[in-house]
């Protein structure tokens, strides 16, 4: 799911802007609303912004600076930055499927012109315009089309990276074409990742708009976290699934981990901390968790012929026995892109009243699954 970026030069060269100094620019500017995210700000000046990501990749120990400029925009000597791009920005190549829905809320499909691996993609609106042959592929991440990337002269390519020793980016980097990073991926919050549309609504001119979204959002979430509250009965849940010979478990103060405990149920391993996954043996999780009333997440599998078929171990667990095993993995677009890794961080409201309605059924009664589906 997560790819490669990059950001073209030529259109920026062009792009007309004038150098002031700072006593002719109103300083200081003001700095926007962004209360669940850790990993970016903006200021919002005259006639531009600066917008900076604090944490591009886990551990990171610099951060980068993008100055964001309308047309004609006065800019003091002094400001120091990595990168400047023209906005609104109207042509973009995207290299992860977390970024889709920000462009569709913000109506920038039409913006969108390469993305590596358009199979991933699992939006109906932007596969139209995929089958219109609007938006090229360029690639996978691990052999991306830089060639033909260039063609497309996009104004601004938007990715990722997990650490500083990125050999693409320095080689893009030496060639003029500068990289703007997003660190969505890095947030350990729901309302943490989805609140990364206000950087996408900084690169449109649209962060009023991109507040008004994030607003309803974060307020779908926050009610259905207090009706939540309101149950008396609180199951036991386990998550995560074998790989190999090991059980992965997201920790308890994950991404994960915190919707579970959102939607008011008792996470098998909610004292654990840490980053990403833990890795358990098979023997262990069964002692620990072979009683949980859900299991959520199980991986690959799509069907309990599935479950059964890789191991008959499985059938001990109490979930199993029961048929009260949920799956993201069967709710896909028609190209076998996974709907959850495209949506869920965008719209953890949803998420989380799947999860509501799975463990407390009668709570959210008009809720319709959206991800969360039983094991067929």
């Amino acid at each position: 799911m997560l790819k490669y970026l990059f950001l073209i030069l030529p259109v920026l060269i062009s792009c007309k802007s004038e150098t002031k100094s700072s006593s002719e620019i109103l300083i200081p500017g003001d700095t926007l609303s962004v209360n669940y995210a850790k990993g970016f700000t903006i200021v919002q000046y005259k006639d531009f912004k600066i917008l900076k990501v604090n944490d591009p990749w886990p551990g990171s120990s610099r951060s980068f600076t993008y100055l964001l400029y309308e047309e004609d925009a006065g800019i003091p000597e002094d400001i120091e930055y990595d990168h400047k791009i023209r906005i609104p920005v109207s042509r973009i190549v995207l290299t992860s499927t977390t970024y889709i829905p920000s462009l569709e809320s913000l109506n920038e499909t039409n913006t969108l012109v390469g993305f590596p691996g358009l199979d991933f993609i699992s939006s109906a609106a932007t596969r139209n315009r995929i089958n219109q042959n609007k938006i090229t592929e360029i690639g996978s991440n691990d052999a991306l089309n830089t060639e033909l990337l260039i063609s497309l002269k996009p104004e601004v390519v938007i990715g990722f990276a997990i650490n500083n020793s990125n050999k693409t980016f320095n080689t893009i980097e030496k060639s003029g074409i500068p990289v703007m990073y997003n660190g969505d991926w890095t947030e350990e919050t729901p309302l943490g990742k989805a609140e990364w549309i206000k950087y996408f609504g900084a690169l449109f001119n649209k962060s009023d708009e991109a507040e008004k979204l994030f607003n309803e959002v974060a307020s779908g979430y926050n009610e259905a976290r207090e009706i939540a509250a309101t149950a008396t009965n609180i199951p036991t849940v386990l998550s995560g699934s074998m790989y190999k010979d090991q059980w992965y478990v997201p920790y308890g103060n994950s991404w994960s981990g915190l919707f579970i405990e959102d939607a008011n149920a008792n996470y098998i391993y909610k004292k654990t901390r840490g980053s990403g996954s833990r890795a358990l043996a098979f023997e262990t999780v069964l002692s620990e968790a072979e009683n949980a009333d859900f299991w959520i997440s199980p991986g690959q599998f799509k069907s309990f012929n599935q479950l059964n078929e890789s191991s008959l171990h499985y059938s001990r667990f109490k979930a199993v026995k029961e048929r009260k095993v949920y799956t993201y993995s069967n709710t896909f677009g028609e190209t076998g892109g996974v709907l959850y890794y495209e949506l869920a961080p965008n719209r953890p409201d949803l998420v989380l009243k799947d999860l509501i309605s799975i463990f407390h059924p009668g709570l959210l009664p008009q809720h319709e699954l959206v991800f969360f589906k039983p094991l067929e």
